[in-house]
C-alpha cells in the first residue's frame, strides 16, 4: 500500500454529499455501554476498527441481518485490514430509538480471522414494519449508528417504498447518488449488482483511481470491497437503511456467465471461489448465502406484507455462454436456441414456483440485466445484445408463458446493469407495438459508472424509435425509487448533474405511475 494514501485521504476523495453518520463514540456520555467491561474473551485494540462502516440487511417481519467487518488498515494489500490473525469477540445493540435509552436486544458475536473479521448477525423476534437502531463496539470502540426497519406483516397491506442502485465504479465517478440516496425514506435499498469493479488501475483516469491490481483472488477482491466501502457517502446509504443485494459481472470479471469468464483464462472457478468468498464477507447476507467454494446461493424470496412478493435472481452464475461470441450482433440464430438458460433449471423452477403460490398484489423480480428487448441500431436489421435476456430468447419466453398460465397480475421487473434509466413496458411479442403488456420494468441507471452521462446521447432516439414498448431513456447518473400501494406504482427517476466534483445536486428527472392490473406505464409531471 502506498503509505501517502491514508484513510482520511481515501474518506475525503470519496465525500460527494457529505451525509454525515451518527459516530457511536461521541454517544459515550450519553450513556454507560462505552464504559461497560468487554466480553470475556474480547482483546482491545490500538485504533478504531470499524473503518468500514455497518450495514443491514434481507430484512423479515421479525428481524433483519447486522453486518460489519473490523479493520485497522482498511488498504493493506494482503486484504486482511491490518488486523491481527485471531478471532475477536464485538458485541452489538439494537434500540427502538436512536438514543439507545432503552436496548431491545443485544449480544455479542465472533469476528473470525479466516473470513476478514467479518461478522454477520441474524436478528429475530422484533416487530413488524418498525424502525430500529443499531451499533456495534469492540473494546472500547464504538462504531456508527445504523438504522434499519424490519419487514410489514404477511398480513398488512400498507405502502411499501423500495430504492434501487447498481453499478458503482470508484474509478469513473464520486458516489454522490449514495449520498442522496441515504436521505430517502425507504424500506429496503436493492443493490442490482456491480458493487465494484475489479479493473486495475487507470492512470487515466481524473476522478479517482483504484488501488491495488485487477481483482483476481482473495486478497484483491476483499481489498477492493473495503476500498469502496471508505466512501463515506457508500457508508451512509448502508446506515441508512436495510440492503437486499445481488451480484452482477463485475463483482467477478466483466461479462463471465456460469462457469466461463468473460475472456478466456485459467483457474476461473478459483477466481469465481475467491469473489464469492468476499462478497459475502463484506454483504449483509444470512448464512443461507455463505459459499461454498465457487457456489454462493443469491436468488431468495423477501415478503413485503400483503403487498409485494420480491423474487431476487441471479443471471449469472447459472447461464449458459453468450451466445455467437457476446457484445452486440445481428442475425444471431443460436440466441434463439429453447436450449439455452440465463437463470439455470433449477432457478427458473423456483422463479415460476413462488409466483404460482403468491397472494401479493405485485411480484417484482430483482434482477441484473435488460429484460425487455432493446434494438440498439437503427433500421430493419435488428441488433441486440448478447449479455442480457436478448441473448437467452427461450428463457424469457418461458418465464412470460409461466407468468401467463399462473395469471400474475401484476409483474415488476427491476433491473441495472445498463447505466442509463429506463421505463418500459412488458409484451408478449416486442416486435408488434399492439401486443398485450403483461408486466412492465424498471432499469435504475449507475451510481457513477459511465461518468457525468447526459440527459440525451447518441442513443436516445433510435432506442425510443425502434423500441416502442421503451416509455424513457436518460443517461445521467443516480437511482431510482419505486413506491408501491394497493392502487399502483410510482417510480421517481432521481439524477444528479455530475460524479466528478463533489456537491451535485439530486433531482427527479421523470415520474411514472402503472395502475394495478394495467402494466401500462404513464408519465406523471412534466
Amino acid at each position: 500500500m502506498n503509505s501517502s494514501l491514508s484513510r482520511r485521504s481515501i474518506l475525503t476523495a470519496g465525500l460527494g454529499v457529505g451525509v454525515g453518520l451518527t459516530v457511536g463514540s461521541t454517544l459515550a456520555g450519553a450513556d454507560a455501554w462505552a464504559t461497560e467491561p468487554a466480553p470475556q474473551g474480547s482483546r482491545a485494540l490500538p485504533g478504531d476498527p470499524f473503518t468500514l462502516g455497518i450495514a443491514s440487511g434481507d430484512p423479515s417481519p421479525d428481524g433483519f441481518v447486522l453486518w460489519t467487518r473490523l479493520a485497522l488498515d482498511p488498504l493493506a494489500d494482503n486484504g486482511f485490514g491490518g488486523m491481527p490473525g485471531r478471532d475477536l469477540v464485538v458485541s452489538w445493540q439494537i434500540s427502538d430509538e436512536p438514543s439507545f435509552r432503552r436496548v431491545v436486544r443485544a449480544g455479542a458475536a465472533t469476528a473470525r480471522a479466516d473470513a476478514a473479521h467479518s461478522v454477520h448477525v441474524e436478528v429475530a423476534g422484533l416487530d413488524p414494519r418498525r424502525d430500529y437502531w443499531y451499533r456495534f463496539r469492540q473494546g472500547r470502540h464504538l462504531s456508527a449508528v445504523g438504522r434499519t426497519r424490519t419487514a410489514p406483516a404477511v398480513t398488512d397491506g400498507g405502502p411499501v417504498a423500495l430504492a434501487l442502485a447498481s453499478c458503482s465504479h470508484w474509478e469513473e465517478g464520486l458516489f454522490t447518488a449514495y449520498g442522496h440516496l441515504a436521505t430517502e425514506p425507504v424500506d429496503a435499498v436493492l443493490h442490482l449488482g456491480d458493487y465494484i469493479y475489479e479493473y486495475a488501475p487507470n492512470p487515466k483516469n481524473p476522478v479517482r483511481q483504484h488501488v491495488g491490481q485487477e481483482s483476481r483472488d482473495l486478497a484483491g477482491y476483499r481489498l477492493r470491497h473495503a476500498l469502496y466501502k471508505t466512501d463515506q457517502d457508500l457508508q451512509a446509504a448502508h446506515a441508512a437503511a436495510p440492503w437486499i443485494v445481488t451480484w452482477d459481472d463485475h463483482d467477478i470479471d466483466n461479462d463471465w456467465a456460469g462457469t466461463e469468464p468473460g475472456v478466456p483464462e485459467p483457474g476461473f472457478m478459483a477466481r469465481r471461489a475467491a469473489a464469492a468468498q468476499a462478497y459475502y464477507e463484506n454483504m449483509p447476507l444470512r448464512r443461507t448465502s455463505v459459499p461454498s467454494g465457487p457456489d454462493i446461493q443469491l436468488y431468495r424470496r423477501l415478503r413485503y406484507g400483503g403487498l409485494v412478493n420480491l423474487h431476487m435472481l441471479d443471471t449469472r452464475q447459472y447461464r449458459d455462454d453468450q451466445a455467437c461470441g457476446g457484445g452486440g450482433q445481428a442475425g444471431c440464430e443460436a440466441r434463439l436456441d429453447p436450449a439455452r438458460t440465463i437463470l439455470g433449471d433449477a432457478q427458473e423452477a423456483w422463479t415460476l414456483a413462488g409466483m404460482a403460490a403468491s397472494d401479493a398484489r405485485w411480484d417484482v423480480l430483482g434482477q441484473q440485466v435488460f429484460f425487455t428487448q432493446r434494438d440498439v441500431t437503427a433500421g430493419p436489421v435488428q441488433t441486440v445484445s448478447m449479455d442480457t435476456w436478448d441473448g437467452y430468447v427461450a428463457s424469457r419466453q418461458r418465464l412470460l408463458g409461466g407468468i401467463a398460465v399462473r395469471d400474475v397480475e401484476n409483474l415488476v421487473v427491476f433491473t441495472g446493469d445498463i447505466h442509463r434509466h429506463f421505463m418500459s413496458e412488458i409484451t408478449t411479442n416486442f416486435d408488434d407495438p399492439d401486443a398485450r403488456r403483461v408486466g412492465v420494468e424498471v432499469v435504475t441507471t449507475s451510481i457513477s459508472s459511465g461518468g457525468n452521462g447526459a440527459d440525451r446521447d447518441s442513443t436516445t432516439d433510435t432506442y425510443l424509435r425502434e423500441n416502442p414498448h421503451l416509455k424513457f431513456v436518460n443517461s445521467q447518473r443516480g437511482y431510482a425509487v419505486t413506491r408501491f400501494t394497493d392502487e399502483h406504482m410510482h417510480t421517481d427517476f432521481r439524477i444528479v448533474p455530475y460524479v466528478d466534483t463533489p456537491g451535485a445536486p439530486v433531482s427527479t428527472r421523470a415520474s411514472f405511475v402503472v395502475e394495478s392490473g394495467e402494466s401500462v406505464a404513464h408519465r406523471v409531471g412534466a
